[in-house]
């Protein structure tokens, strides 16, 4: 439970936080790349969450979102999608309409 715990104080404490492979300024996947990408585009203040440095999260979130690769998007305690939903939304202009909706941008 303790990590379970852990993983939901992470998204009640950041808005919007990304769990990934390296960190925002260092992405040790090209998924992950892709997504900070995207929200430094956007122009959104982020948190990357390195699941690289816990193998219990790394693991854990994928039970928490039912969801089996990394990385993983939170906007306001809300699970996004991995990479490929991110980049589809972001090329549909959904992405930046959910942004401004939650008033994060």
């Amino acid at each position: 439970m303790e990590i379970k715990d852990k993983i939901e104080s992470l998204i009640k404490d950041n808005e919007d936080c990304i769990f990934m492979k390296g960190t925002p300024d260092a992405p040790q996947c090209g998924f992950s790349m892709a997504v900070t990408n995207v929200l430094k585009h956007l122009n959104v203040n982020f948190k990357g969450i390195n699941v690289l440095e816990d193998e219990d999260l790394r693991q854990g979130i994928k039970e928490f979102s039912d969801w089996p690769t990394i990385p993983q998007l939170y906007v306001k305690k809300e699970f996004i999608g991995g990479c490929d939903i991110v980049k589809e939304m972001f090329e549909k202009g959904e992405l930046k309409e959910l942004l401004v909706s939650k008033k994060i941008i």
